[in-house]
């Protein structure tokens, strides 16, 4: 597993500390929701998404490193992937997630074979 999936790429405007919960995330070809939490840990930075109607309620957990732009005054975050990989991705596992090397290891190898 590339550990660069877990990190916010350098050439982004994302500041360190900023609150994106909330903010809209936009997918290569159309938006897929709001952050519904965040994190900017060394090696395991991500985004869990609130899909809401789009694809009926189902969180998904983004790696910082599909991050492609911040913007802070439109509250947008940018990912280089399409709605389609997005809608396939695993679900965001709240018990898992914490502490579950081989879940992070699925949910990172799902999205460098997926990438946009």
């Amino acid at each position: 597993m590339s550990d660069e999936i877990w990190g916010f790429p350098p050439t982004i405007s994302h500041v360190v500390g900023t609150d994106l919960t909330g903010y809209q995330v936009e997918a290569t070809d159309g938006s897929i929701g709001k952050v519904d939490k965040h994190s900017d840990e060394v090696e395991s930075s991500y985004l869990v998404v609130d899909t809401g109607v789009w694809i009926f309620g189902k969180h998904v957990l983004l790696p910082a490193g599909t991050v492609t732009a911040v913007d802070q005054l439109e509250k947008k975050i940018f990912v280089d992937l399409t709605k389609e990989q997005i809608k396939h991705s695993p679900e965001f596992d709240k018990d898992k997630h914490l502490g579950n090397a081989d879940y992070h290891a699925e949910v990172a190898n799902y999205y460098l074979s997926h990438r946009a």
